[in-house]
């Protein structure tokens, strides 16, 4: 069992509190699902980003499973690790898709609880999803320590095959914040400069922008892996549905982190 690691920091640990903090951060969006295949959202606190992330799930359709990438902060276990294991939140247990995990076996994607055991960018997504759907659905929790870009793209499609020998409906989902700890207008222009190349699903022109002004995006390599599991899915659009800072939230722009919520569909 994956227990919670930022239950009462990232988001409220009383099962009360978070329902009513996850009400707050839907409050100004519509749940309108749509044939979305893929997503970029932020994983920061839910005071902070919260209410970006709930604009990109409130339009998610209901799948078997949600494929997450999320980057590896913590340094610990393998470099694409796929965690099998029940995580558990403050609203409940979530099943591990395990038979997509064996497909996934002899692939670039290594089985590794440990990368997982103390990481924040996936857990801080599950309970938007236990919040919008039933219990039923799984998740597929792969923590990125390496994001360059052939990797990248290789655990994508790595994905997409086992998904696609599976039958099974997934939405791909990449948790990421953008600029960290930049004055808010050098923030946004970065940001934007770089989420162009999202919205086009350019790879190469992503990384590309990305080592050029060195924009410190801390889910580079998850982002570029659902940009290629939603491209092989036959997603051929994007969109930028929400930018913010945290700035806007604390009203300090002198050092905030960049937020952003994408879906391909």
């Amino acid at each position: 069992m994956r227990q919670t690691t930022v239950a009462g920091q990232f988001y409220p640990r009383s099962p009360k509190d978070l329902k009513k903090e996850l009400s707050r951060c839907f409050k100004d969006t519509d749940i309108k699902p749509r044939n979305i295949t893929g997503a970029v959202v932020p994983h920061a606190g839910y005071i902070y980003s919260g209410e970006v992330a709930a604009h990109a799930y409130a339009l998610l359709p209901e799948a078997d499973t949600y494929v997450f990438f999320g980057p590896n902060h913590t340094g610990y276990g393998s470099a694409v690790a796929l965690s099998q294991d029940t995580w558990i939140t403050p609203l409940g247990e979530v099943e591990a898709d395990r038979e997509i995990g064996k497909l996934l076996a002899g692939s670039i994607v290594d089985y590794d609880e440990v990368a997982h055991r103390f990481e924040h960018s996936i857990e801080v997504q599950i309970p938007f999803l236990q919040h919008r759907f039933t219990e039923g659905f799984k998740i597929l929790p792969i923590c990125m320590g390496l994001q360059d870009e052939e990797t990248a793209v290789e655990v994508g499609l790595e994905v997409a095959r086992a998904v696609k020998a599976s039958g099974k409906r997934v939405v791909f989902i990449a948790s990421s914040d953008f600029t960290h700890y930049q004055p808010a207008e050098k923030a946004s222009d970065n940001d934007h400069y770089l989420i162009d190349p999202v919205i086009t699903m350019d790879i190469p022109e992503f990384y590309r922008r990305r080592e050029e002004r060195n924009i410190t995006a801390c889910g580079f390599g998850p982002i570029a892996a659902t940009i290629a599991a939603s491209r092989e899915h036959g997603a051929g659009k994007a969109s930028l549905l929400k930018y913010a800072t945290s700035g806007d939230v604390t009203g300090d722009r002198s050092q905030v982190v960049g937020y952003a919520a994408i879906v391909f569909e």
